[in-house]
């Protein structure tokens, strides 16, 4: 919708201005803040109870016969018989998997499900004490990033992009500790890397070429928690949240 803001001053020739104008505006928006308070009350309720954990990102359409499903039951597995729980959106695909890996060793299985208007539903390996459901995204994301000592990013769509990108900002810029991040899948990842060396700091220098160790690409399940481990025997003597809100 427009409207026509008319000069006063009628020696002024320009013609009239035209101001864009909302169709339809909620009176019941400013109340929207206790649903995201209670929704981080919920979220910290639950997620300071557990043990330090991984977060594992991938594709909610990745089927149980894909090999990056596989793998990531078997990197799900071998993180919780070290000691690590794991966070995953608790929807299917590699989120699936990666719950699957942790329940079926024993450990700790986190699902962060996100209310959508289709496919996403919460998969039967999340430890129900611990099955969250959010409305809003940048909720989830806090509950991703506070909680997890590390980030394993199996291949995915926009929102695995959007996870990746949105901690490497965040490590970059140091508004969280450095924790390990590592992109599983030497086939799906090296193009999408080799671009941001070709472009992104060759080219146009927008990133620096420290920035390039914050994303090793890996695919064997003991590499990657060997990788995370030396991490924290090397750099880091105790495990803590990301950061204090």
């Amino acid at each position: 919708m427009e409207d026509t803001q008319k000069d006063k001053n009628p020696e002024n020739n320009t013609p009239p201005r035209r101001v864009k104008q909302w169709s339809k505006l909620k009176g019941e928006n400013s109340w929207t803040m206790f649903k995201v308070l209670s929704e981080f009350v919920d979220g910290f309720e639950v997620m300071n109870n557990t043990d330090p954990c991984i977060s594992i990102f991938g594709s909610a359409r990745t089927q149980s016969d894909d090999k990056y499903y596989r793998l990531a039951v078997k990197i799900a597995s071998k993180l919780t018989d070290e000691g690590y729980g794991v966070i995953t959106g608790g929807g299917p695909g590699i989120m699936e998997a990666g719950n699957k890996g942790a329940k079926l060793s024993g450990g700790l299985s986190v699902g962060l499900n996100i209310d959508l208007p289709f496919e996403q539903s919460h998969n039967p390996f999340i430890d129900p004490e611990h099955n969250l459901s959010h409305r809003y995204f940048f909720v989830r994301k806090v509950m991703f990033v506070k909680y997890a000592q590390a980030f394993v990013v199996l291949p995915g769509g926009f929102g695995t992009m959007d996870e990746l990108f949105e901690v490497l900002t965040l490590i970059q810029t140091k508004k969280i500790t450095r924790v390990p991040v590592v992109l599983v899948g030497t086939e799906y990842w090296t193009g999408l890397k080799d671009w941001i060396v070709k472009v992104m700091l060759n080219e146009f220098e927008n990133i620096s070429e420290g920035d390039l160790k914050l994303m090793p690409i890996m695919d064997d399940p003991d590499e990657i928690v060997e990788y995370i481990n030396d991490f924290y025997s090397e750099g880091k003597s105790s495990f803590s949240p990301n950061y204090e809100l």
